[in-house]
């Protein structure tokens, strides 16, 4: 008997037993709703039916952004991978290595080339998944590298926001990334070429105090939590409450420091709109349909020592 119970019974089980992905469902952080992945996933991750909009990786926010779905990777200057030879728990590096095989990306932030209905514009979108989207050498090189090619095409640049602030294992050299980004952002101001930010959910710390506060219009995604410093360590060091909703994008937008909260369907459309504008170009026809991509990778011109990536598609 014991036999069969603890051993052909485990065996015929697992024969039986349907393997099921770990993500194959999803709990609305504001409505505890159980959600079939796919369904939010083809919903551009926001949850049916409650709205709540979930983070979004940079791959699937370029997709969202660009026609038909395809652009062109900027290529990205190297920069020293652990230059402070920085450890706590574990090595620096080795938390770059275990955030790159999770994330499959390089760093925080990836920069795409493409088109949006149309028009060229440059695309950096920081995904928070990649050691809470920090704001480190790398990350900070690709800022700057997507504003020089902006201007390079006289496009405009659009920047989607998701970090916890400056990268602590690098320490001065990250924050250094702050006025470094400030002045690119300048560069590009004094070329006449609008830039666009959309805050997500969250952004905070040194990200708040350079690029991510000087667009020309500040957009911000619903529910999105803006701010310097947390909302407990302004309690602790004023000793008073603050109020409900505070650094929530909807309690900014009322108070005037974002220009426009936007539901993520309405994105693209909104986004292409604003270019137009700032750009005084016309209006296309059916310009809410995906037009023809980028047809070469000779039409980006990257750093000179470096060459494009592949296109997406």
């Amino acid at each position: 008997m014991n036999w069969l119970t603890n051993v052909v019974r485990p065996k015929i089980r697992n024969m039986l037993r349907r393997e099921t992905p770990e993500n194959l469902w999803i709990k609305c952080p504001d409505s505890g709703q159980l959600v079939f992945y796919k369904d939010v996933e083809a919903n551009q991750f926001v949850i049916p039916g409650s709205n709540y909009h979930m983070r979004m990786g940079a791959v699937a926010r370029l997709k969202s952004i660009f026609d038909n779905e395809t652009w062109f990777d900027v290529a990205l200057p190297e920069v020293t991978p652990d230059p402070l030879k920085f450890r706590d728990e574990k090595k620096y590096v080795d938390r770059v290595k275990d955030a790159r095989a999770r994330t499959n990306l390089n760093d925080a932030i990836k920069v795409g080339y493409g088109k949006l209905e149309g028009a060229a514009v440059v695309v950096a979108v920081q995904d928070f998944d990649f050691m809470g989207g920090s704001l480190g050498m790398a990350a900070g090189e690709a800022i700057v590298r997507g504003l020089e090619l902006a201007v390079e095409k006289k496009s405009p640049f659009i920047v989607f926001a998701a970090s916890g602030g400056a990268r602590m294992q690098e320490g001065i050299l990250s924050l250094m990334q702050m006025p470094r980004t400030t002045v690119a952002v300048q560069m590009l101001r004094e070329a006449k070429l609008p830039y666009i930010v959309v805050l997500t959910n969250p952004t905070t710390g040194g990200v708040t105090a350079s690029y991510a506060m000087l667009g020309d219009v500040q957009i911000a995604e619903p529910g999105a939590l803006i701010g310097f410093a947390g909302a407990r360590v302004i309690e602790q060091t004023i000793r008073e409450k603050l109020p409900e909703g505070f650094q929530r994008a909807e309690y900014l937008k009322e108070h005037g420091m974002v220009d426009m909260v936007v539901h993520r369907h309405e994105l693209r459309p909104t986004l292409a709109r604003l270019c137009r504008l700032l750009t005084k170009a016309p209006a296309l026809e059916g310009a809410s349909k995906p037009t023809q991509p980028v047809t070469s990778p000779a039409q980006i011109v990257s750093a000179a020592e470096t060459a494009p990536a592949a296109p997406h598609a």
